[in-house]
């Protein structure tokens, strides 16, 4: 829309008034079909404030990028208010031009791992195939039952000076950041609402169920209803959230190595409980890496026997082991050629002018015109990516010039363009940053269906050619208006089925990789509860006793500072060298163990893990969770980052998160092997931390009062202390409190915090997971505490009783080590174990 004249002051209006017409909002300004993707009298001081809120909702749904060690998240991913905005007439003059290219690629694809005329007939030279890293002889002549080969692809492009999209390059080997791109829309649709519902945005959605149809029809012939997983380098992955998105988009299990496994020359998922046929990998590992027996021996992120699988037609491989070769810059240089070769017509959409330094008439090119271009080397492996010689001293200069003439055939020029800018929330205005935009496309049929918009990147700042999510570029979400006359085909969705086969009516299995993360989800979130817990008792018993040594409540004060070391295991601690010193000025401890991030054993160390886990296992989760975990994490990191901490306010808000979690655990998991797991850590935690706080405070006979006291500190961890003082008073139980705190705590089948009802929980929780290794241990247990009596237990000053706690303590481990043994154990993967001729055998 034109800017109006009473806005005239606006931020908008005044970017506008310095942007050219190489800048994306300014070059549809004039236009009076253009609209812009918010009010064009919006202040600054909205916009940064809209800002910031969209950076609060990137942390609140834990969306990340990058690796990140283990137990912590990646850091957030970076997204800019103000979407990209393309009329819907260029859009379909664009989406004409990257479905001609997919199209034309999947045939190259085809030519290359078939007959290779490309090749022979020159067309192509064969060293810039032959000799790339990409290029895999071994998976020569393995072809999908699928029409088109290439199932998806990606295709960064820049606006060039004359106002047209051209490409920069193509992603085939596993294309990433269609999720990230419908997570852009989501936070900013939910930001920019209004403007969102107002404008006549193409939507997203239908892509993904493109994407789940392809994946489909790379099935084996004859398959019913066949199954797709997602195969995951881990969740230490770059694009971890990307990947967990589309899997949680399109309903298929993310697996890893250990999940999978080739037996009787078909791929299966290893599940808990049993092994469930898989008829499509939708590969998200490089493919040298996906298969150690025919490809990196090294490997421990692939599936031995893939190959070999996929050569025999037992499952498809999307997008196709070797897709890689068509990553080479290199081939820009030949693709319209090809075109022309192939489909009879040109390419409707120009690559950036490339150049390939293995022919010599390119390289003379290259090498008197290097202040020109950009040289890349032709194997992404070589390198991070391009370099422009003119940012370069002279001594880099001639090393970069002996490196091109000793091995051209490793390298590609690109003609340097100025990307076009587009505006980005700055903390003083809007500020012009360069652009880059990748597109989507996926089979559909014999041709491609394209993703309405994709994923817009800007620089890191406003100098920077670098546009990498690696270098700190900032993601925007991209608007594609309908055109006039435009109509939307709807789109079959119905399953994909072969034949008349029946259809299966067991539920999905979960990995044992994620079966994994959810226990220990569940039990890290239940250590951080207790842990608040016992420190929020603690505090209060230290305010109200520390300076009255010699005092029964000193004294119970002191037992339980022992019991939270007991139970924590953070040392230095309350017992042991240097304890007295400790016990004598204990605030500082209990802030660390409230706030250090990087000692197990701590709150906030717990809540980390807690975040962790939820994130690696994304795609089987409540969404809500994460709201629920950003707000335990910044009410941490305010207490860390304040002069003052008031420990009581803090475990207020830790609880309220906890709490929370909880119920969303209780209240929206479904029940089945998700909720099993999630349930199985929850309760064996809470049973292990109830028995060790116990055995450390009302196991051993203390003076009256003192133990009064500590018996209703006890009670008051776990939340009991107002059902026992009615008991008390009803006379109902044990007349000893601290006999009665300990039959309510640990024997009791309706407390929902004692240990019993912990063990008759996970028992009702685990019959989703059958395993007899498992029922047999938890039975164990149970009868341990049915035919366990309080008047026994009590003899001879509580001996029978610290017995009693002393086994509990031990079988809870040995029950959390069989569950861990039943259902977690990885397979591991094959190692190459052939002799190498040249090394006389000798490896």
């Amino acid at each position: 829309m034109i800017v109006p004249a009473e806005a005239s002051d606006s931020v908008l209006a005044d970017y506008l008034r310095r942007a050219g017409e190489h800048d994306e909002f300014g070059r549809l300004a004039d236009d009076p079909g253009f609209r812009s993707p918010v009010d064009a009298g919006v202040g600054g001081d909205d916009l940064r404030r809209r800002q910031r809120s969209l950076g609060r909702l990137v942390r609140a749904e834990a969306i990340t990028y990058g690796g990140a060690p283990a137990g912590q998240l990646a850091r957030p991913w970076l997204l800019d208010l103000l979407p990209l905005v393309i009329p819907g007439e260029e859009w379909r003059e664009l989406e004409a031009g990257l479905r001609q290219r997919a199209e034309l690629l999947d045939e190259v694809l085809s030519d290359v791992y078939g007959q290779r005329r490309l090749l022979s007939e020159r067309v192509l030279p064969a060293e810039l195939v032959l000799g790339h890293g990409g290029f895999l002889p071994v998976v020569d002549g393995i072809r999908m039952n699928a029409e088109r080969q290439l199932v998806m692809t990606a295709t960064d492009l820049v606006r060039g000076a004359d106002g047209r999209w051209m490409a920069l390059g193509d992603r085939a080997q596993a294309p990433s950041g269609a999720g990230y791109a419908m997570a852009n829309r989501r936070l900013v649709a939910r930001i920019l609402e209004q403007d969102y519902r107002d404008a006549p945005i193409r939507r997203l959605r239908g892509f993904f169920d493109h994407m789940r149809l392809a994946l489909q029809t790379c099935a084996p012939a004859g398959e019913d209803n066949p199954r797709v997983v997602l195969l995951s380098p881990g969740p230490a992955s770059e694009t971890a959230y990307d990947q967990a998105l589309v899997s949680t988009l399109l309903g298929h299990p993310v697996a890893q190595s250990g999940d999978l496994e080739v037996l009787g020359g078909r791929l299966w998922l290893r599940t808990t409980g049993r092994r469930e046929p898989v008829h499509v990998l939708q590969r998200r590992v490089d493919a040298s890496w996906a298969d150690s027996l025919d490809l990196r021996p090294e490997s421990r992120l692939g599936v031995p026997g893939l190959v070999e699988a996929a050569r025999q037609g037992r499952v498809g491989v999307a997008n196709p082991l070797g897709s890689a070769v068509l990553e080479n810059p290199g081939l820009l240089a030949y693709l319209d050629r090809i075109a022309v070769h192939v489909l009879g017509e040109p390419l409707r959409l120009a690559s950036v002018p490339t150049w390939w330094c293995g022919d010599p008439e390119h390289l003379a090119h290259v090498l008197s015109h290097l202040d020109e271009l950009v040289i890349k080397p032709v194997d992404r492996r070589a390198g991070r990516g391009g370099v422009r010689p003119v940012d370069l001293d002279e001594p880099d200069r001639q090393r970069l010039v002996a490196r091109i003439t000793a091995e051209p055939g490793r390298w590609a020029a690109q003609q340097s363009v100025e990307p076009s800018t587009s505006p980005v929330v700055g903390p003083t205005g809007l500020e012009a940053r360069r652009t880059l935009l990748r597109t989507f496309a996926v089979s559909a049929g014999s041709t491609y269906a394209i993703l309405p918009g994709g994923l817009a990147r800007v620089a890191p700042d406003e100098e920077s050619w670098v546009i990498t999510n690696r270098d700190g570029a900032i993601s925007k979400d991209v608007w594609v208006l309908e055109a006039a006359d435009e109509t939307v085909r709807p789109l079959d969705l119905s399953p994909r089925r072969r034949g008349e086969g029946e259809v299966p009516t067991s539920r999905p299995g979960l990995t044992p990789s994620a079966a994994d993360q959810l226990y220990w989800l569940g039990r890290y979130s239940e250590r951080t509860e207790a842990t608040a817990r016992m420190l929020k008792v603690s505090d209060k018993l230290i305010e109200d006793n520390l300076h009255r040594p010699g005092t029964p409540g000193h004294s119970a004060m002191r037992a339980m500072l022992e019991s939270l070391t007991a139970v924590t295991s953070v040392r230095p601690g309350f017992t042991g060298e240097g304890a007295v010193q400790r016990l004598a000025d204990p605030l500082p401890q209990v802030r660390s163990l409230l706030l250090d991030e990087w000692v197990p054993g701590t709150v906030a160390y717990g809540a980390g893990r807690t975040t962790a886990a939820a994130a690696d296992v994304r795609e089987v989760i409540s969404a809500d969770i994460f709201s629920v975990l950003n707000a335990l994490d910044a009410t941490l990191s305010a207490a860390r980052a304040g002069a003052d901490v008031h420990v009581q306010h803090v475990i207020a808000d830790v609880l309220r998160s906890t709490l929370a979690l909880a119920g969303i655990v209780g209240e929206s998991l479904v029940r089945e092997p998700t909720w099993t797991f999630v349930e199985s850590g929850r309760r064996i935690e809470r049973a292990q931390t109830t028995v060790r706080m116990l055995r450390h405070t009302l196991a051993g006979v203390r003076a009256p009062v003192a133990e009064a006291l500590l018996v209703e500190s006890v009670l008051e961890v776990g939340d009991s202390l107002i059902t026992y003082a009615r008991r008390m008073a009803a006379g109902v139980g044990a007349s000893s409190p601290a006999e009665a705190a300990a039959s309510l705590l640990l024997l009791d089948p309706d407390n929902p915090r004692s240990v019993r009802y912990q063990i008759d929980r996970l028992i009702d929780a685990l019959r989703f997971t059958p395993a007899p290794g498992v029922d047999s241990l938890a039975a164990q247990v149970r009868d341990l505490l049915v035919d366990a009596d309080m008047d026994v237990l009590r003899a001879d000053e509580r001996a029978p009783l610290r017995r009693l706690l002393d086994e509990l303590d031990e079988q809870l481990r040995l029950l959390s080590d069989q569950i861990e043994q039943e259902h977690f154990q990885i397979q591991q993967p094959a190692v190459w174990f052939a002799v190498q001729e040249n090394t006389g055998g000798r490896r």
